[in-house]
């Protein structure tokens, strides 16, 4: 099989899935000036490219493998194009519609606005939806301050991505829409998924990073008990399936083993040492594969 070419968004989602993959195992180095990781893995090629454009290579088969946020997926219009491995849950966000937080929506709507954005064609699509007369202005990069509740303000409503809203109430705005939710997700060509080998490939990969992110969820409980309180514990602590026993040197009580999320641990641990569990320790899972 010919390398499986793989493309890697650069911001965030570049470092988020970086340290997926280190990991998974993969390790990555991306010399000063290059566009092109060099990686312990023979039979990947990386590629680093601009968040925006990612989905497009992909979809004109570029590339086998994307890193993208969902948000450029519909911007670019080849989600029908693409097929989506997994949803990462990277960098969670909102596609948002926003304005001066004074301002009058619905009075709003009934002008003609303008409407300033990075996403085109999603603006385009929502404007024609709320039936609004606006013209829509690009911008790059930064965005808040076009929107301004002034006369000689460029434009009066806001699209953008936002992950808490901190920097729109930053600036005085308001989200009056949400157009779509977004996250980093895994995309893979039709093109590879068509390719008997790229597609093992490419599932192995998606089962490596499913045993990492599952892992991240988890800890491993490990505690010793008396006969005597052995049933009333093991029946108490939650498992994957079922709890690890084995039997305590001079046969007097049992270790028990369990991996269990880490959300219920504050709770978990009052009780286990409340049904007689001792010498309890947790420590971190790297994979976890049921």
């Amino acid at each position: 099989m010919e390398k499986l070419k793989i493309l890697l968004a650069k911001g965030r989602i570049y470092e988020s899935v970086y340290e997926l993959l280190s990991d998974v195992g993969i390790s990555l180095k991306l010399p000063d000036r290059t566009y092109f990781p060099i990686t312990n893995q023979k039979d990947l090629a990386f590629q680093v490219v601009k968040p925006q454009i990612a989905s497009v290579l992909l979809a004109a088969n570029k590339a086998d493998i994307a890193f993208s946020g969902k948000d450029w997926v519909f911007e670019n219009g080849v989600e029908d194009s693409l097929v989506e491995i997994m949803d990462l849950g990277f960098d969670p966000v909102r596609v948002v519609a926003a304005i001066p937080e004074d301002f009058d929506y619905e009075e709003l709507a009934k002008k003609n606005v303008t409407i300033a954005t990075e996403y085109q064609n999603l603006s385009k699509k929502w404007v024609e939806a709320k039936k609004i007369n606006g013209t829509i202005f690009r911008t790059w990069g930064t965005s808040e301050g076009f929107v301004q509740n002034t006369e000689d303000s460029i434009a009066q409503i806001l699209i953008d991505n936002t992950s808490t809203g901190s920097s729109l109430k930053a600036n005085r705005l308001k989200i009056v829409d949400t157009l779509m939710e977004s996250s980093t997700r895994m995309y893979a060509s039709k093109e590879a998924m068509a390719d008997p080998e790229k597609k093992q490939k490419i599932l192995e990969l998606k089962m490596l990073f499913s045993a990492v992110l599952d892992a991240r969820d988890r800890v491993m409980l490990e505690m010793n008990v008396s006969k005597e309180k052995f049933d009333t514990l093991v029946k108490a602590i939650p498992s994957m399936r079922s709890p690890t026993v084995s039997p305590l040197f001079g046969d007097s009580g049992y270790a028990v083993k369990t991996a269990v999320k880490k959300s219920e641990v504050p709770v978990l641990l009052p009780k286990l040492k409340e049904f007689g569990a001792t010498d309890i320790l947790e420590y971190e899972l790297r994979k976890v594969m049921s």
